[in-house]
């Protein structure tokens, strides 16, 4: 099996450009992490801050410093995970909001099924550094809600208000349609579930992670169509014709990581072809030589090139590649992704990446570098498994 090439070069960009740029936004006055940085890098100190960003970072922080061994990034963890625990946490009704005020007094109240996973996800990577214990009870407190509050017998549901008695779910619905369940949510929580059971190794979770690949297999999985379903009312009936890319291919991978932490071998000779068919289908019908477009929606693509879409390419690519070496087609794609992001994804100004850029590398303007969606999860990511 050949080496991937530019692992030097991707863990340089991790130590000097993503982790200080993300340092930098730190908000030593009410806590957290200021939450939007414009196009021109001016940053906002009285934006919302957003639980899904403040999660997300407080994740690249902790897992940063395990790869590194930076104490400078254990530290940034903690700054994340107490803000976490302090200001998002709603002590009266259990979960957490998914957005505060700047002075980390709430905004927006909604519990979402998709926020709390990401809360599990940060608390469980930062217990896996630290190994405080109060954190990972909180993320057993985080799973115990989507599993008591979150969840029918067919699956995860989405969105709920501040006591979790139901809400319409504009947050995780797109493209017109209004879903009752989404790959996208489901996917993150078989995530969260991932890291909670690799630091914990509690049974109760390993069964919850079963019972989702049943259902990405059987339910979201297309076989026809070679693609995941996104969108679905509550019997998982499709709502519209949508290939998200994006999401495939991260799902190729993540999908894959999560079935090696469960190791249990009937998983992994029922999953494997499906995630390999995932990647196998963005390749051919998404990646242009050089880089990956968004989603196609009845039959018209998106074509602009999103900053998360190119970075769970490159991880797509390459453990496709792992696991058919005869697939030489696959490496060579994830090391032209990392030269597209090299050259043209990555702000020269601040090292972070912008959102969009068009096929030939245009940042789109309008487009801020920190919001409340905008961070450095993905981007993060990609350095921290391919240094691993």
């Amino acid at each position: 099996m050949k080496e991937f090439k530019y692992k030097n070069e991707i863990e340089h960009h991790l130590v000097y450009d993503i982790a200080p740029f993300w340092k930098k936004l730190r908000d030593d006055e009410y806590g957290g992490y200021y939450g939007l940085v414009d196009y021109e890098l001016n940053p906002d100190e009285k934006a919302v801050k957003g639980c899904i960003l403040n999660s997300r970072i407080t994740w690249f922080f902790a897992n940063a410093y395990d790869v590194t061994g930076d104490d400078g990034l254990l530290s940034e963890a903690r700054h994340g995970y107490e803000f976490l625990r302090d200001h998002f946490v709603d002590g009266e009704n259990g979960g957490v909001y998914w957005s505060l005020k700047y002075d980390g007094t709430p905004e927006d109240t909604t519990k979402h099924t998709y926020n709390q996973a990401f809360a599990i996800y940060a608390l469980s990577s930062y217990y896996a550094v630290s190994r405080d214990a109060d954190a990972l009870n909180l993320a057993y407190e985080l799973y115990d809600v989507i599993e008591d509050r979150c969840r029918d017998e067919g699956g995860y549901l989405e969105a709920f208000k501040v006591d979790f008695s139901p809400e319409s779910n504009e947050k995780l619905s797109e493209n017109g349609v209004m879903a009752d369940r989404t790959m996208n949510t489901m996917l993150h929580v078989y995530e969260a579930y991932t890291e909670l059971y690799r630091v914990g190794r509690r049974d109760k979770v390993a069964d919850r992670l079963r019972e989702m690949l049943d259902l990405f297999a059987d339910k979201v999985y297309n076989p026809e169509l070679h693609r995941q379903e996104v969108f679905f009312d509550h019997e998982y009936n499709t709502l519209i014709d949508l290939i998200s890319y994006g999401h495939d291919i991260e799902s190729s991978w993540l999908i894959d990581r999560g079935v090696q932490v469960l190791g249990d071998p009937e998983y992994e000779a029922k999953i494997y072809p499906i995630t390999q068919d995932l990647c196998l289908n963005v390749h051919k019908n998404a990646f242009d030589g050089h880089s990956t477009a968004n989603e196609c929606e009845r039959g018209r693509v998106d074509p602009k090139r999103v900053w998360w879409v190119q970075a769970e390419s490159l991880l797509g690519y390459l453990n496709g590649y792992e696991k058919d070496p005869a697939r030489t087609e696959l490496l060579a794609a994830a090391e032209a992704e990392w030269e597209f992001i090299r050259d043209h994804v990555i702000d020269p100004r601040s090292r972070e990446w912008y959102m969009h850029v068009d096929p030939q590398g245009n940042p789109e303007t309008d487009k801020p570098i920190v919001d409340p969606w905008k961070c450095p999860y993905h981007n993060g990511r990609m350095c921290i498994e391919i240094m691993r």
